[in-house]
């Protein structure tokens, strides 16, 4: 394969941007709808091309919750394809003016949404960010630069494929969603610093890419989509509700970010809550990291609890493990999250409004739930069709990433003849 021009991709990427901020939301729309088609259509090849890169991501002895991910099959694509209709019905923010003023000389003042530009996305293990990432891009009128792992190589050329096509039978330039085809790893540090094209960088994997993406990106880049998350339930919480809150959150789908990593309970209700949530979670064979008090109680129903460690309350674990702690209330329980969360998706199960509010007031992670599964910190689940990242920053976008935070805005000021003094 000839070597990949970085320099050459980001100055078409740049061209392409330019055209696609001007392009219509029906001409968007139909190049989004025509993605979803082509899922369908071309569902056999898509999944001929994911089953060569999950064979050789067994062979590389790949981590299982890496594999899930990976994978795609026929009700997984429709889930996808079902998604970017959803972004196609969802209104265009490119244009949006908002914030309305009028100054003393009678300056009339707008702001208006524009795109962002150029987005490089580094991401690994799920091919579904190629769809997610490039019909949010073209639906806000960005140009963007794929760059997935090694072991999407196959399966992203099959979406890729699909998105060209209905860029093309939508007339909007293929190079708004370019594909770097090839895994040198070189070509992320390249795309890090091609600053003269790109405008930002969303780094999709885990803390080494991140840590790696900020320490040698010349772009601004949104980090997030790593989660040590926390639910808290005190000793007013519907024991039933929290019952299966805990279950959703950690077994519905426990290689994702939003998976819950540590439970915390209250103290005044540990001896009797801990025992009936093992025994749901016995259903999945959860494995466990408990403190000591948590691990007592559990041990005397004959389980095989491990001791956490300190190390454990800061791991993502991906997997069906689950750290137990038990807290004497609120206070705590909100030290302990602030000390250990990466601000990602945190919770309180509770009927106790006080505590409700004090959680919701004083835990400032990109999504704070209460009486709710942290599962819900989703673009599609909000309401967005899909999200580009969860961004985890404290700047404009935080959170799931959809349309609206893909934009900037500018200022637009309309007068009839000020001048300044």
């Amino acid at each position: 394969m000839a070597n990949v021009d970085l320099n050459d991709i980001g100055k078409r990427a740049k061209t392409a941007a330019t055209i696609l901020a001007q392009a219509c939301t029906q001409t968007k729309d139909k190049a989004l709808l025509g993605v979803a088609e082509g899922l369908i259509q071309q569902q056999n090849v898509i999944l001929a091309a994911n089953a060569i890169d999950i064979d050789q991501a067994k062979v590389k002895g790949l981590a299982p919750h890496l594999i899930e991910r990976l994978t795609l099959f026929a009700t997984r694509l429709q889930g996808i394809a079902h998604d970017v209709r959803h972004v196609a019905a969802t209104p265009d923010p490119v244009g949006e003016a908002f914030d309305y003023s009028v100054t003393a000389n009678g300056l009339r003042l707008h702001k208006r949404r524009i795109p962002l530009g150029v987005i490089g996305v580094i991401y690994e293990s799920r091919p579904n960010v190629t769809i997610d990432t490039a019909v949010l891009a073209i639906k806000s009128g960005n140009a963007v630069i794929l760059r997935g792992g090694s072991e999407t190589l196959n399966s992203n050329r099959a979406l890729v494929n699909v998105i060209h096509s209905a860029l093309q039978n939508a007339g909007l330039p293929l190079d708004a969603v370019q594909f770097i085809d090839d895994a040198d790893r070189a070509y992320v540090s390249e795309l890090l610093r091609l600053d003269e094209y790109v405008d930002l960088i969303i780094p999709r994997g885990g803390n080494g890419l991140h840590q790696f993406c900020r320490k040698n990106a010349s772009i601004t880049v949104i980090t997030g989509g790593i989660g040590v998350n926390h639910l808290f339930v005190d000793d007013s919480a519907d024991v039933a509700n929290a019952i299966e809150i805990i279950f959703n959150a950690k077994t519905q789908r426990p290689s994702v970010c939003n998976t819950l990593s540590t439970l915390l309970v209250q103290r005044d209700i540990a001896a009797t809550f801990l025992p009936l949530v093992a025994q749901r979670l016995d259903i999945k064979q959860v494995a466990y990291r408990c403190d000591a008090e948590s691990q007592t109680i559990l041990t005397q129903q004959g389980r095989i609890v491990l001791s956490a460690t300190p190390e454990d309350f800061d791991t993502e674990w991906l997997e069906l493990t689950l750290n137990v702690k038990v807290v004497t209330g609120l206070d705590e329980a909100i030290g302990f999250i602030q000390q250990h969360s990466l601000q990602h998706s945190d919770g309180i199960l509770s009927n106790k409004a006080d505590n409700v509010t004090r959680f919701l007031n004083e835990v400032n992670s990109s999504v704070v739930f209460a009486n709710a599964s942290t599962r819900f910190n989703d673009g599609a689940q909000f309401g967005l069709g899909a999200e580009v990242a969860i961004s985890t920053q404290r700047i404009h976008a935080r959170g799931p990433m959809g349309l609206r935070e893909l934009t900037s805005y500018k200022w637009i000021c309309e007068g009839n003849g000020q001048v300044r003094p």
